[in-house]
């Protein structure tokens, strides 16, 4: 596995709390691998991102929701989501790997979503090893339409505009990660920005507010990326939510201390309203929080 850094261990008090009951829409939680076996071929561990480590986060940024997304390191194999789910409580809910759907019956499915997962992450990401070809794909969009979950969509490290021929015909709901992967440099003439923007025209495309620190091509404080931010919120102001990517897998710098990715998203959300449909509204109606 290749050589990347970890997330900041002390997680600052943001300049101001967010509203009650925001929601950080995706974060993984890892553990011991003598208890979690990674999937062979994983492209990164942390055993150190524990659901202890993210709640402590999230106590620190004021964030009384969550999503755990389940990490491609392990796969169809969701202990480490049930573990954190059965830990954390009522305001957490969990998004599967779909991978899930290729490896496991329709009974490991049905206890999933008896945990609170209803929702399903795609990988378009070649390097990460866990993307469906075209007809596992098709039969996961079934099952997905069958439990009545949300698709997630990690997109390729190119951008979303490549996928477009999967996506958009579906009519279920479809959060994308990562604001599209657009190109920050190329600004709202990438194409990844001008499909993701087509896409959200339709009415069940959801948009994630989230991996500024790495869209970004001028570095902190990532200005380049907050215009792009906003044009999405104005766009679908009802179909965008924000999340830390905690642990910031991968990651090729030192992540940023995870309040300042919220005081990012203050920039990009100035008005109080705006910021309160991200952050608690819009996330209670996708993931269905009371």
């Amino acid at each position: 596995m290749p050589d990347y850094y970890p997330f900041d261990p002390e997680p600052r008090r943001p300049v101001r709390l967010p509203p009650p009951k925001s929601c950080d829409s995706q974060f993984h939680v890892l553990g011991d691998p003598a208890v979690y076996p990674t999937r062979p071929g994983a492209a990164y561990h942390m055993p150190s991102a524990t659901w202890e480590r993210a709640r402590h986060v999230h106590a620190q940024l004021g964030i009384e929701r969550g999503i755990i997304v389940q990490t491609t390191t392990y796969g169809a194999d969701h202990r480490v989501v049930l573990d954190g789910l059965k830990a954390l409580g009522p305001n957490y809910k969990g998004c599967a790997n779909a991978l899930v759907f290729g490896e496991r019956d329709d009974a490991y499915l049905e206890e999933l979503d008896a945990a609170g997962i209803n929702g399903a992450r795609f990988s378009f990401r070649a390097a990460l090893g866990a993307v469906l070809d075209d007809a596992a794909f098709d039969r996961a969009v079934g099952k997905l339409t069958d439990l009545g979950w949300y698709m997630k969509v990690q997109p390729e490290q190119t951008g979303i505009a490549g996928s477009l021929d999967r996506l958009r015909d579906l009519t279920l709901p479809v959060l994308i990660d990562h604001m599209g992967r657009v190109d920050a440099a190329k600004g709202e003439d990438d194409p990844s920005f001008r499909a993701l923007l087509d896409l959200l025209d339709k009415g069940n495309f959801w948009v994630m507010l989230s991996l500024g620190e790495k869209i970004s091509k001028t570095g902190a404080p990532f200005d380049d990326v907050v215009p792009l931010a906003r044009k999405l919120i104005v766009h679908a102001p009802d179909r965008v939510v924000w999340a830390t990517d905690w642990p910031h897998p991968v990651s090729k710098q030192q992540p940023p201390n995870d309040a300042d990715l919220l005081e990012l998203l203050y920039r990009y959300a100035p008005e109080e309203a705006d910021l309160t449909r991200i952050l608690v509204d819009n996330p209670a109606k996708l993931f269905g929080f009371a």
